[in-house]
């Protein structure tokens, strides 16, 4: 008995085809032909069926307009029967119309005006109303009264305490400094990290400060004891940037290894692992309300996290370049993402584009918001903009001075924050240095005038 040899369902498939191909390859010259008359009814059904309602106004319309005009045909035709058009010895002062007479009898019969007629079907279109460019709330300018140098390296990051005593800096001499805010001075060193310290947070409700490192750890001090009491370990590459969130005691950590983990503060357990960057995270912030955590990457994206599901809500592309700072506005539902393209503003929780900030020529490093709406923005070349949030006004441009004795090349500006009452904003750079901002009280709006020209601003959404 033969064997069947055995074949897979594609190619037998194709076999079936093949020989259906064959066997009616002869009639394909004779198909029947085109009943136009059927062809013509099969478009009439179509186009009653997708444009019925279209059709029926207008026929309704026609209809109206042709009764319209033969009722004021046979009008004309009456009035003109009925009087004679003569001109009549002198004028009235009325105007034309002789005593005693009435419109009809006048050499140039009247004809009804627009609003005389029936406009019960008409529809009034409005002039489109020109959209208007609010004007920019006037800011004072702001100048540099405070320069503090004890670092042997770039210093990274910054933060401040709630009480608004003093602030924090890491630096890449692997040393986190506590300064005194009115004064300035040294109040303390915490070392540990064994690399560049790149992130610091200080809790609120917690006498916790914690760090992280391009040393892949991630430490909490406790500041009554000034020594480390907890290290969060998972990441697989140098952490870059950290977020506590403002109501639940859970702590948020970014960096290289282009994820985000959401840590337990108390166990230090790894509650979540946000994946989905393809990219160095360089910036997370949190909130209260949805969506509780915003990341901004080097892959070019700004995703928006559920935190209870610990899955992307949604990812923005609008930027063609690396997200390397992303700041939340203190009282508006409203952040704010930059790279070296532009700045963009969004609308919480969908993350709705409102506007482009431009004008910026390098890598922008860092932003800040105070409860006033001023944004300020810093590059990689140490140009530092002052912006009004609301409109995208940029009132100021500085260049921040290098310390005596750097290189002019180490300009940037790494970090920044204003302090809790929003009043001085302190900034960190690449010249060893913490520069201390504050508004020009002397200024006013005769001295530094609003340079407002609505004409040329123009906003462009993508």
């Amino acid at each position: 008995m033969e064997e069947v040899q055995r074949h897979s369902v594609h190619t037998l498939v194709f076999r079936s085809l093949k020989r259906t191909h064959d066997f009616f390859v002869a009639n394909q010259s004779l198909l029947p032909e085109i009943d136009t008359k059927l062809e013509k009814l099969k478009y009439n059904i179509k186009a009653r069926d997708t444009y019925g309602l279209v059709f029926d106004r207008t026929a309704t319309a026609k209809a109206l307009a042709a009764k319209r005009g033969d009722a004021e045909r046979i009008e004309g035709q009456n009035n003109v029967k009925d009087g004679m058009l003569a001109i009549t010895a002198g004028e009235q002062d009325g105007g034309g119309v002789p005593e005693g007479g009435n419109a009809q009898t006048a050499l140039v019969p009247v004809t009804p005006t627009p609003s005389s007629q029936n406009t019960s079907n008409a529809v009034q279109i409005l002039p489109k109303k020109a959209p208007t460019i609010p004007k920019p709330k006037w800011h004072a300018p702001w100048k540099l009264c405070r320069v503090i140098s004890g670092h042997l390296g770039w210093v990274r990051c910054v933060a401040v305490e709630p009480g608004n005593e003093w602030f924090a800096t890491g630096a890449a001499d692997r040393v986190i400094k506590i300064w005194d805010l009115a004064s300035g001075k040294l109040k303390l060193s915490l070392t540990g990290h064994v690399s560049t310290v790149r992130a610091l947070a200080v809790s609120p409700r917690h006498p916790y400060l914690f760090s992280c490192g391009e040393d892949r750890q991630v430490k909490c001090w406790d500041l009554e004891y000034n020594k480390v009491i907890r290290h969060y370990h998972g990441h697989l590459s140098a952490v870059y940037t950290m977020s506590l969130h403002p109501t639940i005691d859970v702590l948020v950590t970014a960096g290289r290894d282009s994820t985000a983990r959401v840590w337990d503060m108390r166990t230090k357990a790894n509650i979540h692992t946000l994946t989905g960057h393809t990219n160095t995270v360089a910036s997370v912030v949190t909130q209260a309300a949805n969506p509780q955590i915003i990341t901004g990457s080097h892959d070019s994206t700004v995703r928006l996290w559920d935190l209870a599901a610990g899955k992307s809500m949604c990812t923005l592309t609008n930027h063609k370049k690396s997200v390397r700072a992303i700041v939340l506005h203190p009282s508006l539902y409203m952040f704010a993402s930059a790279s070296p393209d532009n700045i963009k503003q969004w609308r919480c929780p969908e993350g709705n584009f409102i506007q482009n900030l431009g004008g910026h020529n390098s890598i922008v490093n860092c932003m800040a918001v105070n409860p006033e709406g001023v944004l300020v923005s810093g590059g990689d070349n140490g140009t530092m903009f002052y912006w009004d949030w609301r409109t995208g006004y940029n009132f100021q441009r500085l260049q921040a001075a290098v310390q005596p004795g750097s290189m002019d090349s180490e300009a940037g500006i790494f970090s920044m924050t204003f302090d809790q009452s929003g009043s001085r904003l302190i900034t960190t750079e690449a010249d060893k240095t913490i520069k201390i901002y504050k508004e020009d009280d002397e200024a006013t709006e005769e001295s530094h005038p609003i340079n407002w020209r609505p004409e040329i601003i123009k906003r462009r959404k993508y």
